[in-house]
């Protein structure tokens, strides 16, 4: 048990504060979609308060991926991944330790940056809190998801932009009952318990099935 919290702790100081600025340019990505939006659709704030769960939810899916070359890859490259595997903790509880650490370094960021950033969408203080809770909520399943695609670039030797079409398509159920969730309060008389409870579902299945898949997509590559 402490192996694997020093692996989490260990990965998120790495995704954090990587070479290329690590969670900081997730944030400021995550920014950047926000501000942009308004400047797109115009001043209309019925219109942008109805789709702000969305874009919040889109920035967050496309700022997490922006970690995930540097999840295995540079674990790959440096002989780290062989002394992972050689040692006690299984390779599952490493890539589930390895998520867990990028998910504290960037998707929790995101979550608690988004009611901040909701304000500058005109949403009511209802969807922020719903919005929050969401991302919370779902964005542990993005980041597991993210540790496959990861994981297996890491065993191809490849990486870069192919990890994040890989990945994407395999995020639209977390980010359709994600945004589902989270707009349900400006969208009443929608539902917000049965999308939530779909979105906690989604993410206990991630974060069993993905370290199983991200194990064996690394045993694949180091044999």
């Amino acid at each position: 048990m402490t192996a694997f919290l020093a692996l989490v702790g260990l990965s998120a100081r790495l995704s954090f504060g990587g070479r290329s600025g690590g969670a900081l340019v997730g944030l400021v990505f995550f920014l950047a979609v926000v501000v942009v939006v308004p400047f797109a659709v115009g001043p209309d704030m019925n219109l942008l308060s109805r789709i702000g769960p969305a874009v919040l939810w889109i920035g967050a899916l496309l700022a997490s991926l922006l970690v995930l070359d540097r999840l295995f890859g540079d674990d790959r490259s440096d002989g780290a991944l062989d002394l992972l595997r050689l040692s006690d903790l299984p390779l599952e509880l490493v890539a589930l330790a390895k998520g867990l650490g990028a998910w504290l370094a960037t998707g929790l960021p995101l979550a608690v940056a988004a009611p901040f950033l909701g304000l500058l969408l005109g949403l009511s203080p209802n969807t922020v809190l719903s919005t929050t809770a969401t991302l919370v909520v779902g964005t542990p399943a993005l980041t597991m998801i993210g540790t496959i695609g990861a994981a297996l670039m890491a065993a191809l030797g490849r990486g870069g932009v192919m990890i994040a079409v890989l990945v994407l398509p395999f995020t639209i159920p977390v980010l359709i009952f994600g945004v589902s969730a989270a707009a349900a309060p400006a969208m009443a008389p929608a539902p917000f318990l049965a999308p939530f409870l779909i979105l906690i579902a989604l993410t206990l299945a991630s974060l069993v099935i993905a370290p199983i898949a991200a194990a064996a997509a690394l045993r694949a590559g180091l044999d």
